[in-house]
């Protein structure tokens, strides 16, 4: 593990089914430089860019009851170029994702910012998004 400057050591979403969210999420980020990183098999599944912070690990939860989605939360993931995030976006729609936003343009949050919306499979809504210009 490297240390770097970023705010965030890791987030942690939900999954009621690991297997299944491990499959959408090694193809879904991916594009994004994304790897699964080593861990035994009782572990959960842990992602980073470059195998540094911040992590992103897939859990079922602790108290035994269902994952669910935080209703107005999502997880933005930053991407160099536009085609990363159609990439990102054809990776989650084949694997289960549902759509919550095609590849484009925002202008409401800026004249070069480009994102797509999926969902996973469990719910949890995710973006990845480009501040590049074409």
């Amino acid at each position: 593990m490297t240390a770097s400057t970023a705010a965030f050591s890791h987030i942690t979403l939900g999954t009621n089914d690991p297997a299944r969210a491990t499959r959408f999420y090694d193809a879904v980020l991916k594009p994004l430089g994304f790897s699964r990183m080593p861990k035994p098999a009782d572990k959960p599944p842990c992602y980073a860019k470059n195998a540094e912070i911040p992590f992103l690990y897939l859990y079922k939860p602790y108290d035994g009851r269902p994952a669910t989605w935080g209703n107005g939360t999502h997880i933005a993931f930053l991407a160099e170029t536009r085609d990363e995030v159609d990439n990102f976006y054809v990776a989650a729609l084949d694997r289960g994702g549902i759509d919550e936003g095609p590849p484009g343009l925002r202008a409401d949050y800026g004249p070069d910012y480009y994102a797509a919306y999926v969902r996973d499979p469990d719910g949890n809504k995710l973006q990845a998004v480009c501040y590049a210009e074409e």
